[in-house]
């Protein structure tokens, strides 16, 4: 067979990939929120495509292998931390189309070897955004600890038990506190202990701060004593902290912008490179020395910015 024969060929994989992407990603992402048919007519049959019961299997199969007390990076509590109402299968198998499709359309850029790397480029994508988010919605948790306490003990000086103070807290509050607030009220109505729950958003949201309210909380159930008062000086040792936190961050910024453009510089020029002079980025992903150029500028890449995350992030 001839090349353009097999260019053919690997031209409609990989378009029938693309198509089979974005069809997943209609059922899995933009599938609609409406209530079953089950639970408005219990008695009716469940009609489902093949597909679905396809993707639903899939789904299924994923989650049988990640365990749910499991501490890896696709785990429940770091959904959690992200602010992500998933399943770990369901963000897995919403990575892998990503993944296809990211490898479909590298390939029909740039042939196998960009097919590769474009996939790869994915699936490091992906992680990087649930860190992102999670530290997002670290971050904005943190801002909003002074203005909560202040509420809590604005509503134990009115008269209510500490756990109402908490509800309305969650009710009076903006996501992520009202989430998190929601879920200690919840808890605890469900016969868990406050200090548990407590502990648990301080972990999960990696709020050092938190941790401080938690063990407040819990020094005061076993000794007494005012806790509007405590809540009230334990705010502003966090207000202190935050301002200090916002200070670093200004005199911060120059670096970490200077760290995103030598990062980036290099991985676009050489993306620009596929498009304005494609035989000259051919040498890269045709040949050995190519070969070897590209894994010795990751490997650079990935220490440079390893040395610059460490100079970027002072601790205080």
């Amino acid at each position: 067979m001839s090349d353009a024969g097999i260019q053919i060929i690997w031209l409609a994989a990989g378009l029938g990939l693309v198509y089979l992407a974005l069809l997943l990603v209609v059922l899995v992402v933009l599938k609609s929120r409406r209530l079953d048919v089950e639970r408005r007519r219990p008695d009716s049959p469940l009609h489902t495509s093949t597909l679905t019961r396809i993707t639903d299997g899939a789904r299924d199969a994923i989650q049988t292998r990640i365990h749910p007390s499991s501490g890896g990076y696709l785990s429940q509590v770091k959904l959690d931390a992200a602010g992500l109402k998933k399943q770990p299968a369901d963000y897995v198998l919403i990575a892998g189309i990503a993944t296809v499709f990211a490898g479909a359309i590298g390939f029909m850029l740039g042939g196998l070897v960009f097919a590769i790397l474009m996939a790869l480029a994915a699936i490091v994508s992906l992680a990087c955004l649930l860190s992102l988010l999670i530290s997002r919605r670290s971050a904005k948790f943190d801002e909003q600890i002074p203005d909560a306490l202040q509420m809590m003990s604005g509503g134990m000086r009115a008269g209510h038990s500490l756990l109402r103070a908490v509800d309305a807290t969650a009710q009076e509050s903006e996501a992520p506190m009202a989430e998190e607030m929601s879920r200690i009220v919840n808890e605890t109505r469900l016969g868990r202990d406050l200090g548990g729950s407590l502990g648990d958003v301080a972990i999960r949201t990696r709020s050092e701060d938190f941790g401080w309210i938690a063990q407040a909380i819990e020094i005061h159930r076993e000794v007494g004593g005012d806790l509007a008062e405590v809540l009230d000086h334990v705010g502003e040792t966090i207000r202190d902290r935050n301002q200090i936190r916002r200070q670093v961050k200004a005199l911060s910024a120059e670096g970490r912008m200077s760290a995103l453009v030598l990062l980036g510089l290099p991985v676009l020029m050489f993306i620009l490179l596929q498009f304005l002079n494609p035989g000259y980025a051919h040498v890269f992903t045709s040949t050995l020395p190519g070969y070897i150029m590209l894994a010795v500028a990751i490997i650079m890449l990935s220490l440079g910015a390893l040395w610059l995350n460490r100079l970027i992030k002072p601790k205080y």
